[in-house]
């Protein structure tokens, strides 16, 4: 059955979404974008010079040569340099097509998916006859998506309209209009002319929120209130929005105090929109005239709300306005149009006044630093806060009384820090306590991750007993998950940070961070550790009488803790906390997962019967204790391998001198800085793991999704115990899970691309350290799966990933021209560096989850 369904998925793959491709995109390389007439009609020949050349061990210039020689009949190396500048621009719009192509075949994709919506979900308790349960577990699980600014997402409001556009004309087959709008989508352009600030980044998020989320998350909450037996259904917090963008300050110094304020005000501002827009159209129907002073108070406060910044309409008076127009509804005007006005309610009660809950986050060194000049300040040290024991010090955190004023500071961060915790109570007032009430902590290693917090607060004018905040740890190095659980448990023993949990309905909300876990302990130990932490935190939660909330650090690609979000969450153990889901969306994987109404419904439906199904029907993940005694050697071997990796004196020369690494920086695509701090010599741990990530995936090596799988794999195979890694691909859903992310980084790998670095004289060996790697992991993991290709059980994703490699295939052979040519000293250096600045664009998008 599962089979024949993949064949009819394949069927409708090909039709909806292969053949309309290259449909428009005979139609699209026709047009005529350039000076050049004949530039789309060489992109296929380039393509096939390529594919044919890197199979048969030619270098990327050595293709290029042969290309512009005897195709493209140029000579003059800036001529060339033109030429390749025009592909590139080509290129990343036709993954634009693509994407649009893609994203309208959806709806029709899903009909042959043996994904659990919550319509099969309901379905299936029907037939299990467990509605109480469900009911009972459905009225207060959620699911909390989190939208992140990191620099991956290179889609403007302008390109997301083209898309958005195309996607309705493609669905239709309009193609005089799809001429008309691929003509329009090869003269805009993608690239960011300067840096976005961070305002730029949360405006272009909130414009997501507003025109797709604002319906896609009240249809859901619509959905599952019309078919849950419960008379009265009133889980608003369902699907609950999540927002750093203006609020993460973690290495990026331009997020300060006034950003902050001004996303907490264009969230607000926007939501008001959303508001009166749908008021206007329920207008269109009221026309009764006891309904009328109700309805024209409202439309006036929420108008002067959408303009004006320091107006606001309260939450409660929102709905006392809607409850009067829908009493008057219902006694007068025999309920005519009271579903739709309650349909308007339930969303004013999901959104509030937030329409997104704004987190605050930033790195421990830097509550460490302002601590310490507060303290100085106060004559409590002279230099250090070393010089204070850990009692002294907790005093001072927890009980001293200090006033402080942010002007006497002169450290910008420090004043800076202060100003913010400051303006969170004014905040709160203006979008409401679930706008913004969330302070989160990286690289938490010890308890002064939380009471620097804490203290910082009480110091800022905040009573102990009004610290409306949850304050979450983000355990994310292998050092910080070790020590999680006696920093929680020494948390827990402190009276006064009790009290705090009491004030917060004894949840304490934990986050876990993939992105600089698997950098720091390659990817299958890292995500083995964070399992393995949840365990333990779940436990010493509950042996203190709190509920513990996990907060997931999920990038796009599976180095970063992303892939198939499902199968993620329905592999949890059942000794992990299930009371919500909560994770980070990040970069592309916005605009590629949650794009639409149809993906955003699709993916957050997988989220909730991901949870849900865990309790509900029984299936329970256990691991035995002899699994987990194989995945902790397979884990051990593997960071082996992988930190012989990290320390090799080739390993940062490597990514900074053969790979994009300095150039993401230059693209203009994200506010934050490539790297953490201003030393000269780049270290790992100053590297951000967007960039360390991203630079592997531009290489087509994804080096941080697979490397040392390999190895461990064949020490088991050595020691004739294969077999039982076999068992464990069958019988463990949470090995299954990551063993078929590790193969989606496995397929969008092409050490052919880089097959020249084999005769490098500084980087040849490390490059064939890698390519042995990659090898034994691909053929070893064939092998415990039982497959005979990489992402054999996922036809679609697979056949996606093929073409959209093959799309920006001219693009990397470009890309690593130019960097060969820097490389050598070549007199146009500063034109080849431009190119590979400008390659990233297509490069990540063609990925959509950047590795």
């Amino acid at each position: 059955m599962r089979k024949l369904q993949q064949v009819r998925r394949l069927d409708e793959f090909k039709k909806s979404v292969i053949n309309k491709f290259n449909i428009y995109n005979s139609l699209f390389l026709n047009l005529p974008y350039t000076d050049d007439e004949n530039l789309g009609a060489m992109i296929p020949i380039l393509l096939d010079q390529c594919e044919k050349g890197l199979v048969a061990g030619k270098e990327p210039q050595a293709i290029l040569e042969a290309f512009f020689t005897q195709f493209a009949e140029l000579e003059d190396e800036r001529d060339r340099l033109d030429f390749m500048f025009k592909i590139v621009q080509y290129v990343e719009r036709q993954v634009v097509l693509y994407d649009s192509v893609e994203d309208a075949a959806f709806p029709k994709l899903q009909k042959f998916t043996n994904s659990l919506s919550i319509k099969d979900y309901f379905e299936l308790v029907d037939q299990n006859k467990n509605w109480d349960k469900i009911a009972e577990k459905l009225a207060t699980f959620s699911a909390r998506i989190v939208l992140t600014a990191h620099p991956t997402q290179f889609y403007s409001p302008a390109i997301l309209d083209i898309m958005s556009k195309l996607r309705d004309l493609i669905d239709h087959n309009e193609i005089d209009q799809i001429d008309q709008t691929l003509q329009q989508l090869g003269l805009t352009s993608l690239i960011n002319s300067k840096k976005p600030t961070p305002l730029e980044e949360a405006k272009n998020i909130i414009h997501i929120l507003r025109h797709t989320y604002y319906d896609a998350v009240g249809e859901l909450f619509q959905y599952v209130k019309n078919n849950i037996r419960k008379e009265h259904f009133d889980n608003y917090n369902i699907i609950k929005l999540g927002f750093w963008p203006g609020g993460d300050r973690d290495g990026n110094p331009f997020v300060t105090a006034a950003v902050t304020k001004q996303v907490a005000d264009e969230l607000r501002i926007n939501l008001m929109k959303c508001y009166y827009n749908e008021l206007k159209s329920l207008r269109k129907n009221l026309t009764f005239k006891g309904v009328q002073p109700a309805l024209e108070v409202l439309n006036q406060k929420l108008y002067k709300a959408m303009f004006d910044p320091g107006y606001k309409v309260s939450y409660a008076t929102i709905i006392a306005h809607l409850e009067e127009i829908k009493v008057q509804l219902r006694d007068h005007y025999h309920s005519l149009y009271q579903k739709e006005v309650q349909q308007l309610i339930d969303k004013v009660h999901i959104f509030k006044t937030h329409f997104a809950s704004l987190d605050i986050r930033q790195d421990h060194s830097k509550h460490y630093e302002t601590v310490q000049e507060v303290l100085k300040s106060q004559g409590a040290i002279m230099e250090s806060l070393e010089e204070l024991d850990d009692a002294t010090l907790k005093h001072w955190l927890l009980e001293k009384e200090i006033t402080l004023n942010p002007d006497d500071f002169e450290t910008p961060i420090v004043a800076d820090t202060l100003t913010n915790i400051m303006q969170l109570a004014e905040i709160q007032k203006s979008n409401g306590e679930a706008g913004c009430h969330r302070y989160i902590i990286s690289n938490s290693e010890d308890i002064y991750s939380v009471l620097f917090v804490f203290g910082l607060f009480r110091w800022c004018g905040w009573q102990v007993e009004d610290i409306s905040f949850d304050i979450a740890p983000l355990f994310e190095t292998m050092k910080g998950m070790e020590a999680s659980e006696q920093v929680m448990q020494d948390l827990f023993d402190l009276p006064i940070y009790r009290e705090h949990l009491k004030r917060r309905q004894e949840t304490h909300t934990i986050m876990l961070g993939f992105s600089d876990g698997t950098k720091d302990g390659g990817y299958l130990k890292a995500n083995w550790s964070i399992l393995k932490t949840k365990e333990t935190l779940s436990k010493v939660c509950k042996e203190n009488g709190i509920k513990a909330l996990f907060f997931d650090g999920r990038g796009g690609p599976p180095a970063r803790g992303g892939g198939k979000t499902h199968r993620f969450y329905a592999a949890q153990t059942r000794d992990v906390a299930n009371h919500e889901i909560q994770m980070t969306v990040q970069g592309q994987t916005i605009t590629s997962t949650f794009g639409t109404k149809e993906q955003f419904r699709h993916n957050a439906e997988q989220l909730l019967t991901a949870g849900l199904s865990n309790n509900i029907f029984g299936k329970e993940n256990v691991i035995s204790q002899e699994q987990r005694a194989l995945i902790e050697e397979l884990s051990e071997s593997s960071f082996a391998k992988y930190d012989a990796l990290k320390q090799h004196p080739s390993f940062i020369p490597y990514l900074e001198n053969r790979s994009t690494l300095k150039y993401y920086t230059k693209a203009n695509i994200g506010s934050r800085p490539g790297k953490r701090g201003n030393k000269k010599q780049l270290t790992l741990s100053d590297l951000r793991a967007i960039s360390f990530v991203g630079s592997w995936s531009q290489l087509k090596q994804n080096v941080p999704g697979y490397f040392g799988l390999g190895t461990a794999l064949q020490q088991f195979k050595d020691d004739g115990r294969l077999e039982t890694v076999k068992e464990l691909f069958r019988d463990v859903p949470f090995f299954r899970a990551l063993m078929m992310n590790s193969m989606m980084s496995l397929a969008k790998t092409n050490f052919e691309l880089t097959s020249y670095m084999a005769n490098d004289t500084e980087f040849g060996d490390f490059w064939r350290i890698l390519k042995t790697e990659y090898e034994l992991s691909k053929a070893l993991l064939l092998e415990i799966s039982g497959h005979e290709i990489l992402m054999e059980d996922e036809t679609i994703s697979r056949e996606s990933v093929q073409i959209r490699e093959q799309i920006v295939l001219p693009l990397l052979v470009i890309q690593q021209n130019a960097l060969f040519q820097i490389a050598k000293g070549s007199e146009y250096a500063e034109l080849y560096s431009k190119i590979v600045t400008r390659s990233l664009y297509g490069n990540i998008n063609a990925s959509r989850n950047s590795a």
